[in-house]
C-alpha cells in the first residue's frame, strides 16, 4: 500500500477494493440493490429498520421519548440491519432508502405508507406527527432546527472523518488525523460555549435537537464513542459534559440506546414490545 506521502493520484479513479480498510466488504462506489430481501414487517404501524449506531440511536431514542409521553400510537418494531453483513443492499431496504443507510422508517398507518429516510427526516417527521419534543414558539422552535441541521451537517466530520481515520482506517496517517481532530475539537467547542448558557440547545426544553447530537457527541465525551476521550481531552468541555450526563440518565434514551444493538454488556438486537426491556435495564 502506498503511504500518503508517494500516493499519485490517477487522472481517472478506479475501485480497489484493497484499499477499503475495515468496511471494504461493503463499500461501494456505486447504488441500488445486491440481493433480493424482503422486509419483515411487524404488528406496529410504525416499523424501524437499524442499527444501534449513533444515527440509529436518534430514531430510537426519539420512539421511546414519544412512548414515555404517553403516546401509545408511538409503538413500534424496530429490526436489525447488519450493514457488516451487506443488510442495506438488500432490495427491500433499498426500496425504503435508496440511499442504503441506517435508519430507515415505514409508517404502516398512512395508505400508501410513508416511507422516511435520512435519520434528520425521520425526528422532524415523529416530531410532526406526534406534535411533540419541538418547541411551539417558532423562536425556540426555529433554534432547535438550528442545531438539528448543525448536527446533521457536522457529524459526518466527526464519524466519517476523526472516527475512520483515529479508529478504522487500516494505517494511522497523522494529517488526516489531525485535520479531523482539529475539526471535531471546533465543534466540540461550539456546543460547549453554546450550552454553558442554556440547558438544553433549543434553550430550557428538551427537544429533537438534543435527541440528535446527544448520540454523537454526548457518547463521545462520555467515553462511548471511539474510546477517544482522553486524546480529545473531553473533561475540558465542562458544558458539554453537563448536558451529555444529565440527558445519559433519562429513562427513554437507556431504552432507546441500546435497541438493534448487538455488542456492549448491555444489547437488544430487536425491539418489538416494551416488555423486550425487561431485565436489561433497571
Amino acid at each position: 500500500m502506498s503511504s500518503s506521502q508517494d500516493y499519485l493520484p490517477p487522472k481517472v479513479w478506479t475501485w480497489n477494493t484493497e484499499n477499503g480498510g475495515k468496511f471494504a466488504s461493503t463499500n461501494r462506489p456505486v447504488a441500488g440493490a445486491t440481493h433480493e430481501k424482503v422486509l419483515p414487517v411487524g404488528k406496529h404501524s410504525l416499523q424501524l429498520h437499524s442499527l444501534g449506531t449513533p444515527n440509529g440511536q436518534k430514531v430510537t431514542i426519539m420512539l421511546e421519548e414519544l412512548l414515555a409521553l404517553g403516546i401509545d400510537a408511538a409503538e413500534y418494531d424496530a429490526y436489525l440491519i447488519n450493514i457488516g453483513e451487506g443488510d442495506q443492499f438488500g432490495s427491500g431496504f433499498v426500496e425504503v432508502n435508496p440511499n442504503s443507510k441506517i435508519p430507515a422508517l415505514m409508517d404502516h398507518s398512512t395508505t400508501p405508507p410513508t416511507r422516511v429516510f435520512e435519520s434528520g427526516s425521520i425526528l422532524q417527521y415523529l416530531a410532526e406527527k406526534f406534535d411533540a419534543l419541538v418547541p411551539k414558539d417558532l423562536v425556540s422552535k426555529t433554534e432547535c432546527r438550528n442545531w438539528l441541521f448543525w448536527q446533521m451537517g457536522s457529524a459526518p466530520y466527526l464519524g466519517g472523518g476523526f472516527g475512520h481515520f483515529y479508529a478504522y482506517a487500516p494505517t494511522k496517517m497523522q494529517y488526516p488525523i489531525d485535520r479531523f481532530t482539529m475539526e471535531t475539537k471546533r465543534q466540540l467547542d461550539v456546543l460547549d460555549k453554546h450550552l454553558a448558557d442554556h440547558t438544553y440547545m433549543a434553550g430550557d426544553e428538551y427537544s429533537i435537537a438534543d435527541i440528535a447530537i446527544w448520540p454523537w457527541y454526548g457518547n463521545l465525551v462520555l467515553g462511548n464513542l471511539y474510546d477517544a476521550a482522553e486524546f480529545l481531552d473531553v473533561a475540558s468541555y465542562t458544558n458539554v459534559l453537563r448536558w451529555a450526563k444529565a440527558i445519559e440518565q433519562r429513562p427513554a434514551v437507556q431504552r432507546g440506546r441500546i435497541v438493534n444493538r448487538t455488542w456492549g454488556e448491555v444489547s437488544l438486537a430487536e425491539r418489538h414490545d416494551a416488555s423486550d426491556f425487561d431485565g436489561l435495564i433497571e
